[in-house]
């Protein structure tokens, strides 16, 4: 299996300082602030990246399972919303997901949804988040 990658680079204070972040793949490379993470501030931020992760990963776990089950999916739109508290420290990720399966029943559709919250990688590396929820409904 490949090793991925990204890198950052921070220049000055926490809060008037500034950073940068690039992907291994160059799909993304942009700037990262203080503001742009604890504020609404242009740029990114780690947690906006953890989410996209997050989302990605579900979807692609997901849909492998629903594949299994001879139901693949014809769209999988997951959308991660990463709360950062004090500390700071991410306080709870939720997941929330719009499928279109057709021929699923909506039990297992259920069950094969919350099998891949618990068993995407990202979602294993992200244990020490004290809540991570699903909401996920067909379309």
């Amino acid at each position: 299996m490949p090793i991925r990658s990204a890198n950052a680079v921070w220049k000055g204070t926490l809060k008037e300082g500034q950073g940068h972040l690039k992907l291994e793949s160059g799909v993304y490379e942009g700037p990262y602030t203080w503001a742009s993470r604890f504020a609404d501030a242009p740029g990114t931020n780690p947690e906006e990246l953890i989410g996209a992760a997050h989302a990605g990963c579900y979807a692609m776990f997901l849909s492998a399972l629903l594949t299994n089950n001879n139901t693949p999916p014809e769209e999988l739109n997951a959308t991660a919303r990463v709360h950062l508290g004090d500390g700071p420290t991410i306080t709870k990720i939720e997941l929330h997901l719009v499928a279109k399966v057709p021929g699923i029943d909506a039990n297992q559709f259920q069950e094969l949804a919350q099998e891949a919250k618990a068993k995407c990688p990202i979602s294993k590396a992200l244990a020490a988040v004290p809540e991570i929820t699903l909401e996920a409904q067909l379309a």
